[in-house]
């Protein structure tokens, strides 16, 4: 883990799944394509994302194949994901409430499993180790690596300011402290680094990297900035405890008083996405 004092424990997103529809933009379709096109799927074989969260990666990628598989540590993320299923019309995907080290949970075996913004909360080597023997000869893992809740940094052709995230981050610190929450505990040094030779460590080789670019400028409302916020683990809602609504009102007024007429623009991070093979 990136720091030994760091434990997972439940409440690490906790009252944070229902801000995500809002706060975060979805993955493109194009991940889809890249992902479709580089793994030559064609609706047959079955995925299993890990961490899946609120399906986000999950839901978008399940056309692909025959069924899937759904599994995370927080009960309210899938609910959330079951919800977002119903609304999108997905039916062929099973969602399991447990953590990655508990794999592989008589889940059988895969043809691609897939990790979107969550390997780093888990004891990482386990994790490949037992992901490795659940994929078929010719599977592959699949880190899709982004950035949902806020956009690139610089100035973007469009009538409306970014969103003030230095005051954000300032306002955060003021009121849960310097060092980054997560959980019940904190990340002094931020998420863990050096994948890549885990991965190898594991048995696996590789890896290939595909970019999804994403150029369009969207914009942004001061409740789905909001959003944004908590939908992070760093500021989950259930940290600032008591003082939730006093966070919430000065949020909001810092957000209304940088806004043009209520929104903000940026544009979203590429998607990075990396194979690996067993």
């Amino acid at each position: 883990m990136a720091d030994s004092t760091w434990q997972w424990d439940e409440t690490l997103y906790a009252g944070s799944a229902r801000h995500y529809s809002v706060g975060r933009w979805p993955y493109p379709p194009a991940t889809a394509e890249v992902i479709g096109t580089a793994l030559d799927l064609d609706g047959t074989g079955r995925l299993l994302d890990v961490g899946c969260g609120p399906g986000s990666l999950t839901l978008l990628l399940a056309p692909l194949f025959e069924t899937a598989v759904g599994v995370d540590a927080d009960r309210d993320m899938l609910t959330e994901a079951q919800r977002r299923a119903g609304e999108v019309g997905v039916t062929n995907v099973e969602w399991r409430h447990l953590r990655a080290e508990e794999l592989p949970a008589d889940l059988g075996t895969f043809r691609v499993v897939t990790f979107a913004q969550s390997y780093h909360w888990m004891d990482r080597p386990l994790v490949a180790r037992r992901v490795r023997d659940m994929l078929a000869p010719d599977g592959a893992w699949v880190h899709v690596g982004a950035n949902t809740h806020q956009g690139v940094a610089g100035n973007d052709d469009s009538p409306y300011p970014r969103p003030p995230w230095a005051g954000i981050d300032e306002l955060v610190a003021r009121y849960l402290g310097p060092v980054r929450r997560a959980g019940q505990g904190t990340l002094p040094s931020g998420t863990p680094s050096g994948e890549g030779e885990i991965m190898l460590a594991a048995g696996f080789s590789g890896p290939t990297r595909l970019t999804v670019e994403q150029g369009t400028v969207l914009e942004r409302s001061v409740d789905e900035v909001v959003a944004a916020v908590f939908s992070l683990s760093s500021s989950a809602p259930h940290l600032f405890g008591d003082r939730l609504p006093a966070f919430e009102a000065d949020l909001r007024g810092l957000l209304s008083a940088a806004a043009r007429r209520g929104l903000f623009a940026e544009r979203p991070r590429d998607i990075d996405i990396v194979i690996w093979r067993p």
